[in-house]
């Protein structure tokens, strides 16, 4: 693949550089909007927040986009807004970061942890209608690393059953299905600002629905229970976002489809440079899917421990993304989840590392990356 002007970035690592796992695509565009916003005296939740949620919910195809101040908060909202309540069941993935499961226990409910796609790490459809019961109320599927879950599957299996489904596009900003992006896939869904992920607004968050009453339920929970100004009607959060962070927001999506376009096309590159290495499994896309590695993972066949602390060692950061399922973290096995057991899940977690993937990288970068790990790989 020939890479655009913009992506050629040919130069050399310096020695003794390390390549970072993440780096923020923070330009004069941001800079200049948190100023304009500091200027102008409106630094709460405001006219740039609307803008930006306007923006947002046309760019990724919803009725409505709600600002929140985090991911985690955007999907406890949800459980709220789908009055998802005190001994309902959430079925949902453990091999995730530990909020979308912590939303359910926020309201109350019961996490029912299923296994996952060895193909995608996404939440197997086939192992959610398993785990249905009469208390089951919603299913909580997670689009990891940027690949997005089976919705379309997991959306007929909500109908049959009378469950909600919440789609946790948390890692999935642009990521599709067809021409349909995640976040407008059918099903309410939340994405994540953080400043790793492929677009951020230093901290922030995103409901998107085309529900006009979960909208609206939303946009009172967050600031207080109330839909009009000093009258509260529920009990709410103050989980509101402010204009400085929109700000940094409207310019980062702006260039999102740019950024995410450089993410593909470096995974393109690892995914040639590293095809064949013995003992890496490389990540896949499946067909009529579109990924936008906010990871790039592979699974290492030998010792993982050995294999990550050779690529430290040639200055190529590196994580695991995750190491620990959520049933095996203290808090739920405090809770009397230490008897589950998942083989995909636990199987990813046990071999799978991470690989620097993000826009920033040379082509340099690249090369030194594949050209490492396939030494690592060699000596193992």
């Amino acid at each position: 693949m020939q890479p655009a002007a913009w992506l050629r970035r040919s130069q050399k690592p310096e020695v003794g550089a390390l390549i970072q796992m993440a780096s923020p695509e923070i330009g004069d565009e941001e800079k200049r909007a948190v100023l304009e916003v500091l200027d102008s005296g409106h630094l709460a939740q405001g006219p740039v927040v609307e803008d930006f949620e306007r923006k947002f919910a046309a760019w990724c195809g919803a009725k409505h986009a709600i600002a929140v101040n985090s991911g985690t908060a955007a999907l406890h909202l949800l459980m709220l807004a789908h009055r998802i309540k005190e001994d309902d069941e959430v079925i949902t993935p453990a091999f995730t970061f530990v909020a979308s499961a912590n939303a359910a226990r926020f309201v109350g409910a019961r996490p029912v942890f299923v296994d996952i796609e060895s193909e995608t790490y996404c939440i197997d459809p086939a192992k959610v209608e398993a785990a249905i019961t009469p208390k089951t109320r919603a299913v909580l599927a997670v689009d990891l690393y940027g690949h997005p879950a089976a919705i379309p599957e997991l959306d007929q299996i909500a109908r049959k059953h009378g469950l909600v489904l919440i789609e946790d596009a948390c890692q999935a900003h642009g990521a599709a299905i067809g021409d349909r992006k995640t976040g407008a896939l059918g099903a309410t869904a939340t994405f994540s600002f953080y400043p790793t992920k492929n677009m951020t607004t230093a901290e922030g968050g995103m409901v998107t629905t085309s529900d006009d009453g979960i909208a609206s339920a939303v946009r009172a929970l967050r600031q207080h229970g109330a839909r009009e100004r000093y009258h509260h009607e529920v009990l709410g959060y103050n989980f509101r976002m402010t204009d400085i962070a929109a700000a940094i927001g409207r310019a980062q999506l702006a260039k999102l489809d740019r950024l995410n376009e450089a993410r593909r096309r470096n995974a393109s590159v690892l995914d040639e440079g590293l095809a064949g290495t013995p003992g890496v499994v490389l990540p896949r896309e499946r067909a009529g899917c579109r990924h936008v590695y906010h990871q790039y993972t592979i699974a290492i066949a030998g010792d993982r421990k050995r294999f990550q602390q050779r690529l430290t060692d040639r200055g190529i950061g590196t994580a695991i993304h995750y190491e620990v399922p959520v049933y095996r973290q203290p808090l739920y096995t405090a809770m009397g989840y230490g008897r589950v057991s998942l083989p995909a899940t636990e199987a990813a977690a046990a071999t799978v590392l991470s690989l620097p993937v993000h826009p920033r990288l040379t082509d340099g970068d690249l090369d030194h990356i594949v050209e490492s790990v396939r030494e690592a790989a060699l000596a193992a």
